[in-house]
C-alpha cells in the first residue's frame, strides 16, 4: 500500500525532526510530507534534515493546509498527525492495520485522558462541552473530534471538500464522516506533551467561537429542516405569549387596545411560516448534495 504521512506546520522546529524520525522508524515504507504554514523559525529545515518532503503553504490555518495536502497528496492510506510531537507515532502500524483490514475510511486516534491532561485550563471542560454536543447534533461515532491523529482512506480524502480554514477542520472531517454514514473506528493512544519551549497555536475563547459557528453552520447545512424547525417553533411560541392576553382581552370586552403588540406578534408569526417552508426547500436541497457527496465518495472507491 501507498502510505502518506502528513504534517501540517507552524514554527515546530523544536519538535519537528524528532516527529519525522519517529514515524519513519514506524512506517519505513511511507512517504513523509511536511507542509510548513509559515513558519518563522527553523522547521523546514529541521524537516529537511530528517528526511521528510518539505512543501509550503501560504494560507495561514491549518484547515487551509490540510486542504492543500488532501489536493496534492496521492496514496491509499494517509496518516495525518501534527508536528508538536503530542501524539504518539507507535500507535500508527496498528492504526493503519485497522484500517486496511477492516475496510474503513477513517481510523482516529483517541487521547487517553484529555480531559484530565489538557495543557490548557479549560480545554478539558471544553472537549466534554463540545463533544457532548456533537453527539447530540450529529450522531454518536465521534468521542474526540479535535483529535488530529487520523488515518484515511483515499475516497475519504477525495471526496472531502475542506472548507474551513483553521482548527474547526477536525469538526468538519467528523461531520463528513458521519453524513454520509462511512465506516470509521476509533483507536486510544497516549497524548503526550509538546517539547518545551514549544507553544500551543490554540487560542481558548477565539477557537471555542469558532468551533461553534461551525458546529452551527454545519448543522444548518446537514439538517436544514431541523435548524429551522427549531428557530420556527421560538419564534411561534414568543408570538403566542404576546397574543394570549390580547386574546383574552378580545374575548371579555370586544376590543384590541394594544395594536403595536398585536402587529408586532403577527409579524413574528409571519417570520415563523417563512422559516418553516424554508427549512422544508432547504431540506431537499440538502438531501440532492448528499446524493451527489455519496456518489463523488462512491467514484473515488
Amino acid at each position: 500500500m501507498n502510505v502518506a504521512v502528513l504534517l501540517p506546520c507552524y514554527n515546530e522546529g523544536l519538535s519537528i525532526r524528532k516527529v519525522v524520525e519517529d514515524f519513519r522508524r514506524m512506517l519505513p515504507e511511507a512517504k513523509i510530507y511536511v507542509y510548513d504554514n509559515r513558519s518563522t523559525d527553523n522547521t523546514s529545515q529541521e524537516a529537511r534534515a530528517a528526511g521528510a518532503l518539505v512543501r509550503a503553504e501560504n494560507w495561514p490555518g491549518k484547515g487551509n493546509v490540510v486542504r492543500r495536502m488532501f489536493s496534492d497528496i496521492d496514496a491509499d492510506v494517509y496518516v495525518m498527525a501534527d508536528g508538536d510531537g503530542t501524539y504518539d507515532s507507535t500507535a500508527s502500524p496498528q492504526m493503519v492495520k485497522k484500517l486496511i483490514e477492516e475496510h474503513l475510511d477513517m481510523v482516529v486516534g483517541t487521547r487517553r485522558d484529555v480531559y484530565e491532561n489538557a495543557h490548557r485550563m479549560g480545554h478539558g471542560f471544553g472537549n466534554r462541552l463540545f463533544n457532548g454536543m456533537y453527539r447530540n447534533l450529529f450522531g454518536p461515532l465521534f468521542t474526540d473530534i479535535f483529535s488530529g491523529y487520523r488515518i484515511f482512506s483515499r475516497r475519504f480524502v477525495k471526496s472531502f471538500p475542506a472548507i474551513s480554514s483553521g482548527f474547526e477542520i477536525e469538526t468538519e472531517m467528523s461531520v463528513h464522516a458521519s453524513q454520509l454514514r462511512m465506516p470509521i473506528a476509533e483507536l486510544p493512544t497516549d497524548y503526550g506533551a509538546r517539547q518545551e519551549g514549544s507553544v500551543s497555536k490554540l487560542r481558548t475563547f477565539r477557537d471555542a467561537f469558532r468551533i461553534m459557528f461551525t458546529f452551527l453552520i454545519l448543522f444548518k447545512e446537514i439538517r436544514p429542516a431541523r435548524f429551522f424547525g427549531v428557530l420556527a417553533i421560538f419564534l411561534l411560541i414568543t408570538a403566542t405569549v404576546l397574543a394570549l392576553p390580547l386574546l383574552f382581552t378580545y374575548i371579555e370586552t370586544g376590543l384590541v387596545p394594544r395594536f403595536p403588540t398585536a402587529i408586532l406578534a403577527t409579524g413574528i408569526t409571519l417570520v415563523a411560516v417563512v422559516f418553516m417552508v424554508s427549512g422544508l426547500i432547504l431540506d431537499s436541497v440538502a438531501r440532492g448534495r448528499l446524493e451527489q457527496k455519496r456518489m463523488w465518495y462512491m467514484t473515488n472507491s
